[in-house]
């Protein structure tokens, strides 16, 4: 009895969280028949309701959060104790899941996690894609990247790449058509490459620092992207003025495909760092890939 009631727990807190019985059923490995079933019983044995079911989505009832939020963390802890076990084999297993934006994933977590991935093989490492300020205690990943100033007090951070700085840059044949901006509010009178936040849903506001000067300008133009490889591809098109860290522009400014602007009202700002939660105890392939990722001091 004590068993199947904590299947049936484990079943629920997996719908709740992936609102979705398709998903929930394949990550458990049954089918949704036998998922439905479980949280039927389950709402039945508790007299209550726990998930509000519509033919596009699941969501938890009152209830069902409160239950979510009491039970919840206490599966992680035990999946992360059973995480700790591989300290007792030959090599470090397990999957690490990390949440990242795809220009970091490229330049930074790929090329450095290469040779630990060649030389654990029994390491997985799985990547969301997302520019959103993911929750990753609520989303269940080991950890996530974002620019140092914008992590919350109660994580850990750990820088892996040194400080940035943002470009703004069109390419030649937009600047022969319009003049070269001076200042950041000439950009007003330009035709610029915006780009949506998916957190707030907000544009990005484009923020300039200069001598201890800051400035933002809130520009407008006909694309709006939430994406950086498409901005920097609309940008080489000479469709309008885009911003984007300096990185992403290197190479085409570089061969004169781009011209870059505005560059003393760039001032360098903190770089990517990993942040994970500080209550978390770490299972080995993930100090691994930490110590990977960890910004040497030959980096700097």
């Amino acid at each position: 009895m004590v068993r199947r009631n904590l299947n049936d727990l484990l079943s629920f807190v997996t719908v709740a969280r992936e609102g979705s019985f398709t998903r929930a059923a394949a990550l458990l490995g049954v089918t949704q028949s036998a998922l439905s079933q479980a949280i039927s019983g389950l709402e039945t044995r508790l007299q209550i309701r726990l998930l509000t079911r519509t033919t596009r989505s699941v969501s938890p009832t009152a209830a069902g959060e409160r239950l979510l939020q009491a039970i919840g963390y206490r599966f992680d802890e035990i999946e992360a104790e059973l995480d700790v076990l591989t300290e007792l084999r030959d090599k470090p297993a397990g999957t690490v899941r990390i949440t990242c934006g795809d220009h970091v994933l490229r330049t930074v977590l790929l090329p450095r996690l290469t040779p630990l991935l060649h030389e654990y093989p029994d390491i997985r490492i799985e990547f969301d894609v997302n520019y959103g300020f993911r929750d990753i205690v609520a989303d269940r990943f080991d950890a996530g990247v974002r620019l140092g100033d914008t992590i919350e007090k109660d994580m850990i951070a750990v820088p892996i790449g040194p400080q940035l700085r943002m470009a703004v840059a069109a390419s030649p044949a937009y600047f022969v058509a319009h003049p070269i901006p001076k200042k950041p509010r000439d950009l007003l009178n330009h035709n610029c490459i915006n780009q949506r936040m998916q957190t707030a849903g907000g544009l990005y506001v484009w923020d300039f620092q200069r001598r201890g000067q800051h400035l933002n300008v809130h520009v407008d133009g006909q694309l709006i992207f939430n994406t950086s490889p498409n901005m920097v591809d609309a940008t080489l098109a000479g469709l309008g003025i885009a911003f984007l860290p300096e990185e992403e522009f290197a190479p085409h400014i570089e061969e004169g495909r781009l011209i870059r602007v505005l560059d003393d009202w760039c001032e360098p700002f903190s770089g990517y760092h990993l942040y994970y939660p500080s209550r978390r105890q770490p299972f080995p392939a993930f100090s691994l890939v930490v110590d990977a990722l960890r910004i040497k001091a030959i980096d700097r």
